[in-house]
């Protein structure tokens, strides 16, 4: 047998020859279970989108998973030269990490055995260029998360007024 075959680059399997970038993390302490709930909810919108609607996700597993997505829009903007406001997240999964196992002392001096998951977080972001039609169910979640997100800024630019308008009151 030859020796011939290669495998091919991260970038090659994830990407091939379009444009675009991606980032892992690797190590996340957290179960791929949760944070797939979270990767579920935006995959395949565009960046400002998806990073948006994590920015107010109350899940825990948005921050580690807002943090792959900026870092891929930031490598799409230094190494590809594309522009952040361009970029969709075409691809974002989970795989399983490192378990790390515990134990926990039960009655009559046996264990139980606590299992410590960690997940390995990708994500490939590409310009909206290379976008193929969006399928009805990712519309109307995005719709859906559009019209919270306006609810939660009108309701801040809200306070902003009233703050405002006290301040002149007591002036």
């Amino acid at each position: 047998m030859s020796k011939n075959w290669q495998r091919p680059t991260r970038r090659d399997a994830l990407l091939g020859d379009r444009e675009g970038a991606y980032a892992i993390a690797r190590h996340v302490h957290m179960s791929p279970q949760k944070v797939r709930r979270v990767v579920d909810i935006v995959r395949g919108m565009t960046v400002t989108q998806a990073l948006d609607t994590l920015r107010f996700a109350p899940q825990a597993a948005s921050e580690p998973v807002f943090k792959v997505i900026a870092s891929a829009v930031a490598n799409a903007e230094s190494g590809e030269n594309l522009r952040g406001a361009d970029l969709y997240v075409s691809q974002i999964f989970v795989d399983e990490g490192v378990t790390m196992r515990r134990i926990r002392a039960r009655a009559k001096g046996s264990a139980s055995r606590i299992l410590k998951r960690a997940s390995h977080i990708t994500a490939v972001v590409e310009p909206t260029v290379n976008r193929g039609p969006i399928p009805p169910s990712k519309q109307v979640v995005t719709m859906r998360l559009d019209r919270v997100i306006e609810k939660k800024a009108a309701k801040a630019a809200t306070k902003v007024t009233e703050t405002a308008s006290e301040t002149e009151k007591e002036a």
